[in-house]
């Protein structure tokens, strides 16, 4: 099949670049993409794992993604065989949109075979991403150093079925690193497809088992019987910690939308620091974020 997509780029300055992919450690200058970007109304997922994965490893990746994009989330993957591709197709099911990061030039699909799948992404309104210009081959380094920004794209990663030599440990770690969740799904003790999975949650992760222990977990207030991802409107300002009480107050302030750059320096703290303190509350429905900046949302606090 051949594939003649239309590249844009984008520059790490522009207002349309994605936010938190903008607050990790090493973002890149320019982004280039086939399609969509992430809006700033649509949260990601990163869901990743081993190219040789298990039926039900694949099963459980499609399911979840799926469940999430029911839900009004997207995700973000490799475009890899195994995880990745069920991740994708999975977000696709549930109607939803869905981002590939590749390790070469998009002037070229890696691997062929998902040139199908690629298409499909972009058809639902979805994107392919990469930090390589046009011509660029699919080198080895290219896989990890690509990890990061699935990582930075997503509010938080979800690890099923990774080995304990993994891209996917790369991408949870670089996630942690961003001050980002990592959840991970456990296997079967002593099989090899899980033993990098097992690792990282000896060493911090958090182990779940539904996407509403996910849920949980990110303090989002959801209705899990709907396909409606909308919070429950008029959250108690008691619901809300000291610090997520002290960005509301500052957001507020501001009167016409603040960037995160405004609340560095209002707030004194770091970007990491302000990103994971945004997630919960624009999952809550207490903050949204728009074009022109962060607002508290009418009557929630």
């Amino acid at each position: 099949m051949s594939f003649q997509p239309t590249i844009d780029e984008i520059h790490i300055d522009s207002p349309g670049y994605p936010r938190l992919l903008r607050e990790i450690a090493a973002p890149p200058q320019i982004l280039y993409h086939r399609g969509f970007l992430p809006g700033p109304s649509l949260s990601l997922f990163a869901i990743v794992g081993t190219r040789k994965a298990t039926r039900d490893g694949t099963s459980l990746a499609r399911r979840i993604a799926r469940e999430l994009a029911e839900r009004g989330f997207g995700s973000v993957s490799g475009l890899a065989f195994g995880i990745d591709a069920a991740a994708h197709e999975g977000t696709l099911e549930g109607g939803g949109k869905t981002f590939a990061v590749l390790a070469n030039g998009l002037d070229a699909i890696y691997p062929t075979y998902h040139e199908r799948l690629a298409l499909d992404i972009l058809h639902q309104g979805g994107g392919l991403l990469s930090e390589y210009p046009m011509g660029t081959p699919a080198l080895p380094h290219h896989f990890l150093e690509r990890n990061r920004i699935v990582a930075g794209l997503a509010l938080a990663t979800i690890v099923i079925e990774a080995p304990v030599r993994s891209g996917a440990l790369v991408t949870a770690r670089l996630a942690a690193e961003h001050g980002r969740e990592v959840f991970v799904f456990p296997g079967p003790a002593g099989h090899l497809h899980y033993t990098g999975s097992h690792h990282l949650i000896r060493t911090g992760a958090r182990l779940v088992s539904s996407l509403a222990d996910i849920f949980e977990d990110l303090q989002g207030e959801f209705s899990f019987h709907t396909a409606d991802p909308q919070p429950t409107a008029g959250i108690s300002p008691h619901t809300l910690s000291p610090d997520e009480k002290e960005l509301c107050v500052h957001i507020q302030q501001s009167g016409s939308g603040c960037t995160i750059d405004q609340l560095v320096v209002l707030t004194g703290k770091e970007p990491s620091f302000i990103n994971q303190k945004l997630t919960p509350l624009i999952m809550k429905g207490v903050v949204i974020e728009k074009p022109g900046g962060i607002f508290v949302t009418a009557n929630s606090i």
